[in-house]
Formats: C-alpha cells, sequence, structure tokens
C-alpha cells in the first residue's frame, strides 16, 4: 500500500517465462536446422543410390554399343533388369547419335515408340565428350525423369554418341517427402517433451527463489522473525543481507520508540505542573494557562501517537488480531454508553489480522466507534471484513444512526482541532488522529452517509493472512 515504494518497482515479465522462452527459442531453432540437414542429407543419400544405378546402366549401355560394317549403331547386349523391357515402366534408355538420328532397335522397348527428349542436357554433354551430364527430362507418360547423358565417339571421324539413361524420380521424391514429414514429426514430439522438460527444470532451478519470496512474505506478515530454510550457495549472501536489514530496521524502530517516550516524558512533566499550578489558582489568567495546558498535552498526545505509529507502520512482521481487538472495544463502548440506550452491534469474522501495532488498532478503531456513540441516536454498527486489492486490506465501516454531515463538513471534520458542535465532550483531535494514523500505515479514511441515517466512516488499513492459530 505505499505508494512510494510501488513507484519504484516495475514488473518486467516472469524470470521464469523468460528462461523457458529463451531455452525453447534456441532448442526449437537448433531442431528445425536439424530436420532441414537431416532432410537434406537423406535426399542426398536417395538420389545417390538413384545416380548410383542410372551409372551403370548407361557404363553397361557404353560397353555394349558398337558400330557395324555399314555404319549403323546397335548393342550386343541389353540390360537384364525387366523393368526396361515393360512400357512406361519409369526405368528407359537410349541411343542416339549427336545428329539427332535415334535408332528404333537402341531405345529400351518401355520407351515404345517415344524419345525423351534431352534438349539442353545433350549439348551439354556433347562439349565435354565422356563427362556425365545430369539433369531432369520428362518421360513418355508425362512423368518426371532423373536422366544420366554422356557423349562419347565410337571411331575416329564418327560423330558422337548420346547415351541416356533415365528413371522416374517419383519415387525418389515421395521417400524424400515422407522422411521430411516423418522428421518434423518427431522433432515436433521432441520440441513438447523438450517443453515440459525445460519447464519442469526451470521450476526446479527457481524453486529456491520462491521458497525464499515465502519466506519474505512470512516475515513481513509477522508468522516469523527472520529469513530461514535451506537455500543454495548463490542465495545464502541475499539471506543474510535481507536478515541484516531486519534487524537493523528492529534497531531503528526501537530506536525511534525510545525516542519518542523519552519526548512523552520530557514535555508530559511540564506541561502537567502547569495545568497543576494554574488550577490551584483562581482567575482569569489561571483559567487560560488550564486551557492551553490541556490543549498542550492534547496537541503532544496527538503528535507522540502519531510519531509512534509512524515507527510501527515501518516495522516488519507487526500483527495484531483485529476481530479481537474489535470486540474488546464494542464490548467497552457498550458499557460506557448502557445509560443513552446506544445499541453497539459488531459484525467481524473470526481471524482477521492487522499489519500493525495492536495499541495503533485501538486508537483508530476506538476513536471512530467513540465518535459515533457519541452522536447516535440508539444505534451504532461496525462492520470489519478483509479484501483483496494489489494487496490484502481491512475495510472497517463505522455507522450511526446520528445526525450525520454534509459532503463539506465531511472534509472539514477531519481537519485537526475543528469540531462542529462543542455540546459533545473532546478536543476535535479524534478524527484528525484517526486520519494521520491511517495515512502513517498507508491506509485511509473517508466519510460519508451512512444507511442509518447518520455518519458512515470507512477506515482501510493493510492486512495480513490469517494466524495460524486461528486458521486452524
Amino acid at each position: 500500500m505505499n505508494d512510494d515504494t510501488d513507484d519504484s518497482l516495475t514488473q518486467s515479465g516472469s524470470l521464469a517465462r523468460r528462461m523457458v522462452s529463451v531455452a525453447l527459442i534456441w532448442a526449437l531453432g537448433l531442431m528445425i536446422v536439424g530436420a532441414v540437414a537431416l532432410t537434406i542429407l537423406f535426399r542426398q543419400t536417395v538420389f545417390s543410390a538413384l545416380d548410383d544405378r542410372l551409372d551403370r546402366v548407361g557404363e553397361s549401355l557404353l560397353a555394349f554399343v558398337e558400330v557395324d560394317e555399314a555404319g549403323e549403331l546397335f548393342i550386343t547386349q541389353q540390360p537384364t533388369d525387366p523393368s526396361y523391357a515393360q512400357v512406361f515402366s519409369g526405368r528407359y534408355w537410349q541411343i542416339s547419335t549427336g545428329e539427332g538420328d535415334a535408332r528404333e532397335d537402341l531405345a529400351s522397348p518401355s520407351l515404345a515408340e517415344n524419345r525423351i527428349q534431352l534438349d539442353g542436357l545433350k549439348a551439354e554433354a556433347m562439349s565435354e565428350p565422356g563427362r556425365v551430364v545430369i539433369g531432369n527430362a520428362v518421360g513418355p507418360d508425362s512423368e518426371p525423369l532423373r536422366v544420366h547423358v554422356r557423349a562419347i565417339a565410337i571411331e575416329d571421324g564418327d560423330p558422337s554418341v548420346i547415351i541416356a539413361a533415365a528413371e522416374d524420380r517419383r519415387p525418389a521424391d515421395a521417400n524424400v517427402t515422407r522422411f521430411a514429414i516423418t522428421a518434423f514429426i518427431l522433432f515436433a514430439i521432441f520440441a513438447v517433451l523438450l517443453a515440459a522438460g525445460v519447464w519442469f527444470q526451470v521450476r526446479v532451478g527457481l524453486d529456491p527463489v520462491l521458497r525464499m519470496g515465502r519466506a519474505v512474505a512470512s516475515v513481513r506478515d509477522g508468522e516469523a522473525s527472520k529469513v530461514a530454510g535451506s537455500y543454495p550457495s548463490e542465495l545464502m549472501p541475499l539471506a543474510g543481507e535481507l536478515n541484516s536489514l531486519l534487524d537493523h530496521s528492529r534497531e531503528v524502530v526501537d530506536r525511534a520508540r525510545t525516542h519518542v517516550g523519552n519526548l512523552a516524558h520530557a514535555l508530559k512533566t511540564p506541561i502537567t505542573v502547569l495545568g497543576n499550578e494554574a488550577r490551584s489558582h483562581e482567575g482569569a489568567l489561571a483559567d487560560l494557562v488550564a486551557r492551553q495546558t490541556d490543549t498542550m498535552s492534547a496537541q503532544v498526545e496527538h503528535h507522540l501517537r502519531r510519531a509512534r505509529a509512524a515507527a510501527n507502520a515501518q516495522a516488519i512482521g507487526a500483527r495484531a488480531p483485529a476481530s479481537e481487538v474489535l470486540e474488546d472495544l464494542t464490548r467497552t463502548l457498550r458499557k460506557i454508553y448502557a445509560r443513552r440506550e446506544v445499541q453497539v452491534v459488531l459484525d467481524a469474522p473470526s481471524g482477521l489480522v492487522f499489519r500493525g501495532e495492536r495499541q495503533d488498532l485501538e486508537d483508530l478503531a476506538g476513536n471512530l466507534i467513540d465518535n459515533a456513540c457519541k452522536w447516535a441516536t440508539s444505534a451504532v454498527r461496525v462492520d470489519a471484513q478483509a479484501l483483496e486489492a494489489d494487496e490484502l486490506q481491512l475495510r472497517i465501516l463505522v455507522e450511526d444512526d446520528g445526525p450525520g454531515l454534509d459532503e463539506a463538513a465531511c472534509a472539514q471534520v477531519l481537519e485537526r482541532g475543528v469540531r462542529l458542535d462543542e455540546q459533545a465532550p473532546g478536543t476535535g483531535l479524534g478524527l484528525a488522529i484517526v486520519t494521520d494514523l491511517a495515512r502513517a500505515y498507508g491506509g485511509q479514511l473517508e466519510l460519508g452517509r451512512s444507511a442509518l441515517g447518520g455518519l458512515a466512516a470507512t477506515l482501510t488499513l493493510p492486512a495480513a493472512r490469517r494466524l495460524k492459530e486461528t486458521a486452524r
């Protein structure tokens, strides 16, 4: 509830989410690269096997092709693979001259009456005889082909002979596609498992930090006096510094309380002496001194109470059972105002805890309930509950059926020493004390119109989790 502290801290995402995101992005990137690399390697393996097969066919054709006495080409032995004899089987070979004359008996039966259109592959092969040119072409059944073409010279002066061996590449492409899909599915499964593993690793790794956070919260709520527990070596210096800071905070608060107490004794004693002396004499001067000493005493008490509350508000771990304090206050005020037949009704669930000193809560709630009883006609209602806002808050609503105040008067009555009616006893500091004490704790006091017809005072204070004894 401290605005200054909240302004100095800004949340920049989750540490766990950041660690998991970085690990997953890096791992997923590596997995994608790995899947692509494996697919490329597999493709090279598949097409390497296909090229080796076509090379062997081309070499066998080269070994068996000859020129007869008439200068025509013939082949002494065809490849033994039966696929070359089956029409449109997807495996083909053909032999032609560099001039473009293709001999019918120098083509595989699988081509039937068709020929493979080599286009630029023939020219490239003829430009460097003996070298195998690898490329793509369209088969007789419109299938994509992987083609090996080489140009050779049978005898000096004869035109070049073009030997082409081709095979349908669709099975190889299908194998590569299946492998790629399988690889990416497997890597996707690995990614999911890796995400779960990274998340588990981060949670386990950050568990000591989370435990330390809970230990600090326990100190803040008053359940422990120091940060305790077993932590990794990296966190032990932080735990030690936190405990040193807590000890220093307690020393500062104790020192402030001592100074406040000394100041109280130093000021109250001479003021009391002056007041007693004034009351032992008669006259206008004595009356004036008596009134001023009473005012001084009330002002000193107010500022000392405010200073003590400011010190208590800075203390870490202070807790007070709000339900018990409110029950004691309402019980006492019922007896005090019994002669006026004022009914004080309390609605406060057990287990409400104020994050501060008990005496300060008694001053805060006591002033409000006492003020309501003074002005009430017959009824005062006190309602307390815990609210979940940015942090846990305790809201105490005090209502009465008295005359109430309008909006302007509500703002005016909160000013120190202001009283709108002199009939009721007091110094006019009651609501001002509540306002100052509430602000010291980071809370606030609001005045408005009550459902009972009178004044409604809403006090908001910091709350803590239920005491363990109450929770059980």
